[in-house]
């Protein structure tokens, strides 16, 4: 997939509560990688205000693209086209970056290229995995996403399962919010259930008999939500480390379970995570075992890649960029958009 030229893209990532501007090289090299995160203002909240989102993105765009031109030692006249995140995400939030790529495309006279935010996050393998070639299976983990996929070219997708109600990422900011952690939860519970054992309580582990690649976290959810009113009727005292523990241990082996099946199925020896639940050092650590003793290829981005950021939108971009792919200036935001769908 080499290019005589090199190719210079900017990505932009708008999608939820990051403002996110990266400058890559032929879809694999990083000259720069700025993320402006909102998080510190959602805590006051506990979750993600979208209107909030959607002003905060406006402030920090401009400055966030500039930042990553500068770090990368170069000007818009330097680019060969522009990658924006334009769904699935927040709607007010995607269009502050759709409407700034639009306008940058047009001012410049350069290609635009609209990218699917699960792709981004697919893709963020290839950064740092310069021997990674699609086909390959590829789970992806978010705070809105969990879906099992096969990769079986660059840009070309198979949806084998996907969460049918909460996303993981979703369930660890609940529980986290139950037990009193707060926002956002994924790496609170991470750290707390490294005090804890992951055997102490037993939750359950949802399958669907009809599609064993499905997922299904609300039933888990209720589970842990159910021990802990149990706990507080009987007047028993919570160890928010076990509950912790157990709790992400049971996500880890219904995700770990599901993926091998894929993998086995699928007659491919190649298996990579990503996405922010990606990030969650018990999953790496699940993913690292099953992989090794099934002699299989393991990949996965450093977590500064798993959560959202721009680089891996200009790493996606850069190979439906060179497939021929290009969008007009009515591109607009698709807050609901289907993997595959144009």
């Amino acid at each position: 997939m080499s290019t005589e030229k090199d190719i210079y893209i900017l990505g932009i990532e708008s999608s939820c509560d990051e403002t996110a501007a990266s400058v890559v090289k032929n879809g694999r090299v990083v000259l720069s990688n700025v993320i402006s995160s909102q998080i510190d203002l959602h805590t006051l909240y506990g979750g993600v205000v979208p209107e909030i989102a959607s002003r905060k993105h406006i402030e920090r765009i401009n400055q966030v693209i500039q930042e990553a031109l500068d770090t990368a030692g170069m000007t818009l006249d330097d680019l060969d086209a522009i990658g924006v995140t334009y769904g699935p995400g927040l709607v007010g939030a995607l269009l502050v970056g759709v409407a700034e790529a639009k306008a940058i495309s047009y001012a410049k006279k350069l290609p635009l290229v609209g990218v699917h935010h699960i792709e981004g996050h697919i893709s963020a393998n290839y950064i740092e995995n310069p021997d990674l070639e699609p086909p390959f299976v590829c789970l992806v983990v978010s705070g809105g996403h969990t879906h099992l996929v096969v990769v079986r070219d660059y840009g070309k997708y198979e949806i084998l399962g996907r969460t049918r109600d909460d996303a993981a990422g979703e369930a660890f900011d609940k529980v986290a919010r139950a037990i009193g952690l707060g926002y956002p939860g994924g790496p609170k519970i991470d750290k707390l259930a490294k005090e804890g054992d992951p055997e102490a309580i037993s939750f359950p582990r949802p399958r669907f008999e009809d599609s064993p690649y499905d997922f299904s976290f609300s039933g888990l959810k209720s589970a842990v939500l159910n021990y802990l009113n149990g706990c507080q009727m009987k007047g028993i005292e919570v160890n928010r480390a076990d509950v912790a523990a157990s709790f992400q241990k049971a996500v880890c082996d219904v995700l770990v379970e599901h993926a091998m099946i894929a993998v086995k199925e699928s007659g491919l020896n190649k298996f990579a995570i990503a996405g922010g639940v990606a990030s969650n050092s018990a999953l790496r650590a699940a993913f690292e075992k099953a992989c090794a003793e099934r002699h299989m290829e393991f990949y996965h981005p450093s977590p500064i890649f798993c959560t959202d950021n721009a680089a891996m939108i200009g790493s996606a971009a850069y190979y439906e960029f060179i497939a021929g792919k290009r969008d007009g200036l009515d591109l607009n935001a698709v807050p609901n958009l289907k993997l595959g769908e144009r």
